[in-house]
């Protein structure tokens, strides 16, 4: 079942339970193998799966053990800069660098004929 925006929260919560137990069975692990890495009872587990509502911390705690807690980070990406913060960024940076005024025979004094 694809989540979007139309399931219920119910719905939602069942169908991550339902991926994060196939997770689990994929490495072979039993409720209580992952209860106990995760630091949660095997009956909160349980209840994730089964599509129960749960803290996030639990949630989190579960990925960490099952090595999936990466996948957080598409959740809620980090955003970029902002348009008008790039603009801002790019005005600052020099475009070149004019040479010393030592270098063209000393420092530049009113009256001298160029």
């Amino acid at each position: 079942m694809k989540i979007n925006g139309q399931l219920s929260e119910s719905a939602v919560l069942l169908e991550l339970g339902r991926r994060l137990a196939s997770r689990r069975l994929e490495r072979g692990w039993s409720q209580a193998e992952v209860a106990d890495r995760a630091g949660v009872s095997k009956r909160t587990l349980e209840r994730i799966e089964a599509g129960a509502s749960s803290q996030i911390g639990n949630w989190i705690r579960v990925l960490r053990a099952l090595d999936l807690v990466d996948i957080l980070e598409q959740l809620l990406p980090e955003l970029g800069p902002r348009p008008m913060e790039l603009l801002k960024q790019r005005r600052k940076r020099r475009q070149r660098a004019s040479p010393k005024r030592e270098a063209r025979g000393g420092p530049w004094a009113w009256g001298e004929d160029a």
